[in-house]
């Protein structure tokens, strides 16, 4: 893949995931695949070597995906040591996701009961998987919000760092519940400044069908946007489930580039989705021999390319410096151009709470309070 590939052991966790969910669609079936999976290396694994796989797709969010392949593969082979193990943790993260998936659904109904509108954001991308929490956007008053979530559900305020106060965000505890319920309310960004992005959101979603349930969920530019200040501009790591997700839709063909690009560029960040694109498309190639099918101008867009992605405890990293950087200095600069002065002054925030949440994970192990 890049000039880092000799970092990622040939059958390391991540390794067998990614070729096991990354196989090519029929209209790619003519290019050669480099190191191709064979359909016994997955069957060999040890009982510890399948417990890192199954810690690998926790970790990325891809279990129900990547054990239905596995299982798959292994239909035949039920005397395996992992299989046992294998369909154990499948039961339980299907279960786990029904019971989260029903309280979504919940308090979706409770916010459409009481007039305000409220879509589904990141939670439901890597569907049938679940992430580790649930993501909502509104444009309810926060006192609204709370009220609704409080007296509704009996859900507990959950403390807010520097992070949520500047991206206008609460998290709620609600009993019984093991995911935290994140709601972004007004606001877009790690600091809160894409206040147009935000304002379109709403104007631009879908329902999607999920487990019997029906949510609103993003535009496709828009969710791409989202995860793109997610990954890039603020975690600076990439999750195989993003690159799952993003690889399915593009195959699909349901990105339009032109209204992508034009809303993109709205928010100062075309050169960081572009960015995130062809990170992923060449992640992509690396395993099936073909990346995303990008348009030219996202390419030339690009500031940089997969060469310089890395591998760190079970992500892909993006390096901050200078490549992030540079990104979020383009982001600046054109907030700053359009005038918006309150948003330039959260967004030049954002340097001082990365160097603070650093040095709280060096000295205390984790960064909380600060993001």
């Amino acid at each position: 893949m890049n000039r880092r590939a000799a970092e990622f052991p040939p059958l390391s966790s991540l390794t067998v995931l990614s070729r096991l969910l990354l196989q090519p669609p029929a209209c790619h079936t003519s290019h050669p695949i480099p190191a191709p999976i064979s359909d016994t290396t997955p069957l060999r694994l040890s009982r510890d070597e399948f417990a890192d796989v199954l810690a690998s797709a926790h970790l990325n969010h891809v279990v129900v995906r990547g054990l239905e392949k596995l299982l798959s593969m292994a239909r035949e082979e039920k005397s395996l040591a992992w299989v046992p193990m294998a369909h154990t943790a499948l039961s339980a993260e299907k279960a786990r996701i029904a019971t989260a998936l029903f309280r979504l659904h919940e308090v979706c109904a409770a916010f459409q009961n009481r007039g305000y509108v409220v879509t589904v954001m990141k939670t439901l991308d890597h569907w049938p998987d679940f992430g580790s929490d649930m993501d909502l956007f509104t444009s309810a008053q926060p006192d609204q919000v709370i009220k609704l979530m409080v007296e509704s559900f009996g859900a507990r305020v959950a403390s807010r760092s520097w992070g949520d106060h500047l991206a206008n965000k609460w998290n709620f505890n609600l009993p019984g519940l093991p995911e935290p319920i994140e709601i972004h309310v007004g606001r877009l960004g790690q600091t809160g400044e894409q206040v147009a992005i935000a304002s379109s959101l709403e104007m631009h979603t879908w329902q999607l069908d999920a487990g019997g349930y029906r949510f609103r969920v993003p535009s496709v530019p828009h969710r791409l946007i989202i995860s793109t200040l997610q990954r890039v501009y603020r975690h600076f790591n990439i999750r195989l489930c993003d690159i799952v997700d993003t690889t399915a839709i593009a195959d699909a063909g349901l990105i339009d580039y032109d209204q992508l690009r034009t809303l993109a560029e709205s928010a100062g960040i075309w050169e960081g989705v572009a960015t995130y694109l062809a990170l992923i498309s060449d992640y992509v190639k690396s395993y099936r021999g073909t990346g995303l099918d990008l348009p030219p101008s996202v390419i030339y867009s690009a500031r940089f390319r997969g060469g310089e992605i890395y591998y760190n405890n079970g992500f892909l990293r993006v390096p901050i410096m200078p490549h992030s950087a540079r990104l979020y200095g383009s982001e600046l600069a054109h907030v700053l151009g359009r005038g918006e002065l309150e948003n330039c002054a959260r967004l030049s925030l954002l340097p001082f709470l990365g160097a603070a949440a650093l040095a709280a994970e060096r000295i205390t192990g984790s960064d909380k309070g600060i993001w």
